[in-house]
């Protein structure tokens, strides 16, 4: 059977919660609507990651890589991940697994008729510090881009993979998935999925690049949305 979705991990540094990653990504792969492989992007991890990489998809041939030279940050490495799969269905999710695996197939089931369905953390396990900046920061968010979303932070999406490739790179766009979907006349929605506190490793964000960066990217995002083409090609030979 071909297969229908890829699902992009972004890993920087995360050793510690690489081979619990496998186990719940080989479980979910044997309960997925669509037929599922799996895409690490090493955005230029510094510890054992890509050792242990390496060692899953050699014994796994669902699951592949791509490693960057160096640190690019979640954003190239999410596009990175979209710019190589070659399945009609591409989403992501977090190396943390802060998000469970299995909600995939809630986000599936209602791709059919939307171009991008994301999660929204339910009953979030965060600090009271990193609840209330995502909160703000989704406000402010909201505000420049009118996308209708409460959670555009959620590592947990499905994307119809069209629209996916077609989303230009720059720092923050994480947050600004939704958007970039709507700035080419796609339509999203938005579902709540569980959400679960970080087991190992370290939470690459601060009150800086949750709160005072988005603030900023939000600026750069009204450039974009002025200079955008859309376009859709009607005949090819």
């Amino acid at each position: 059977m071909q297969y229908e979705f890829t699902i992009v991990v972004p890993v920087f540094n995360e050793e510690d919660n690489l081979k619990r990653v496998e186990t719940e990504l080989s479980k979910y792969l044997k309960i997925a609507t669509k037929k599922t492989k799996i895409l690490f992007v090493n955005d230029g991890s510094k510890d054992k990651s890509q050792q242990i990489i390496e060692e899953i998809c050699a014994k796994n041939t669902d699951f592949s890589y791509i490693e960057f030279k160096e640190n690019k940050g979640l954003s190239a490495a999410i596009t990175a991940g979209f710019k190589n799969v070659d399945t009609e269905l591409v989403g992501y999710i977090d190396s943390d697994l802060q998000t469970a695996p299995e909600d995939f197939n809630l986000l599936l089931n209602e791709i059919g008729e939307y171009d991008l369905v994301t999660g929204v953390r339910a009953n979030r396990k965060d600090s009271f510090v990193k609840n209330m900046s995502s909160t703000i920061a989704n406000g402010i968010r909201r505000a420049f881009t009118h996308d209708g979303m409460d959670d555009t932070g959620c590592p947990l999406k499905v994307i119809k993979t069209e629209y996916a490739k077609k989303i230009p790179m720059f720092k923050g766009l994480h947050r600004f998935l939704p958007a970039m979907i709507l700035l080419q006349d796609g339509k999203i929605k938005q579902i709540p999925v569980q959400h679960f506190p970080r087991i190992a490793g370290e939470a690459k964000y601060g009150l800086w690049n949750r709160l005072l960066g988005p603030l900023m990217d939000c600026f750069a995002y009204l450039w974009m949305k002025k200079k955008y083409i859309n376009y859709e090609i009607s005949k090819k030979s």
